[in-house]
């Protein structure tokens, strides 16, 4: 018999390990695992440093542990599930055999949601034999920090497994919104990486440097995003001037099919960003770690405020 609030994870990653805690936390039953040993054995120690840097208390940290449980087989994790999330590496072959795998030892019932940023979900699912309870859920990074998870309907996918996602997630406590076309990059990443081509464009052209770019997005419109979105914008100041700067600005913004050549280059070059010391800036051990700390601080601190 399926348990209705155990939660399957497949991946004890970056991306697993958030999932497993966020569940944890909302009091359901988790029960996650991963093809390596080593991060099957790391799981409690990265949970507890997750929810140690959200601010969580020894007690806190120690309900939510008491509900994961790390399996060595997916078949064991998946047995009794009734929904199970995939955090594998954005591999399509692999993520492939790993849901041919869970159709076989999971519940007829039980969802089944892949966790990817771009790849497409009917490409994913589309060996299954049982289509209609398959779905994309693109958890934001961190997960266990970014409120959104986006749910992506194939053309396969019942209107009821949709409508179980939401309400799972929304019971979390995450912010799930439905993309009901399977499209690339979804809803949220084509509009940050719509706002990435200009800002390429911007360097590549002359017109600024990479860390001018950077300081208008964290100085100005990026202070109301989190409270006013794009079209709310659009509306406070009026669709008749939001058409008129259309008429005058689309025409130069950066509009090609492909990536940049500059961004080419630079990869070229193996100025592949913190991690190799430089990409469109220059950084420091010392100066990547501020950078991380510092967005994981401000997280932090944004969801208490939200949160009173």
């Amino acid at each position: 018999m399926v348990q209705d609030r155990l939660i399957g994870v497949i991946g004890a990653g970056l991306m697993g390990h958030g999932i497993a805690l966020v569940m944890a936390r909302a009091g359901l039953g988790v029960a996650i695992t991963d093809p390596m040993p080593e991060a099957r054995a790391a799981l409690p120690a990265r949970v507890r440093e997750s929810m140690t840097l959200m601010g969580h208390d020894a007690a806190e940290i120690a309900a939510a542990l008491s509900r994961i449980a790390v399996h060595d087989t997916l078949a064991s994790t998946v047995a009794q599930a009734s929904a199970v999330f995939e955090a594998a590496p954005e591999a399509m072959a692999l993520k492939q055999s790993i849901f041919a795998e869970i159709e076989a030892h999971a519940p007829r019932d039980c969802l089944l949601a892949s966790n990817t940023s771009v790849m497409p979900i009917t490409g994913i699912m589309q060996g299954l034999t049982h289509k209609d309870r398959a779905l994309g859920t693109h958890w934001w990074n961190p997960p266990h920090m970014i409120p959104l998870v986006e749910v992506i309907r194939t053309e396969w996918t019942a209107e009821p497994a949709m409508a179980s996602m939401m309400a799972l997630l929304a019971e979390a406590g995450k912010t799930p919104v439905r993309v009901d076309k399977d499209v690339p990059g979804f809803i949220g990443n084509r509009l940050q990486h719509a706002l990435w081509r200009e800002a390429v464009s911007l360097v590549e052209r002359g017109i600024c440097d990479a860390e001018s770019v950077d300081t208008v997005v964290k100085s100005c419109f990026g202070r109301r995003l989190s409270v006013l979105g794009p079209l709310e914008n659009a509306d406070l100041v009026g669709t008749d001037l939001t058409l008129a700067i259309h008429e005058t600005v689309l025409a130069d913004i950066e509009n090609r099919p492909g990536p940049s050549p500059y961004l080419r280059q630079l990869v070229a070059d193996g100025k592949l960003g913190m991690k190799s010391g430089a990409g469109f800036r220059k950084w420091t051990p010392e100066q990547a770690t501020a950078v991380r700390n510092r967005v994981t601080t401000h997280l932090g601190k944004l969801d208490k405020i939200l949160d009173d």
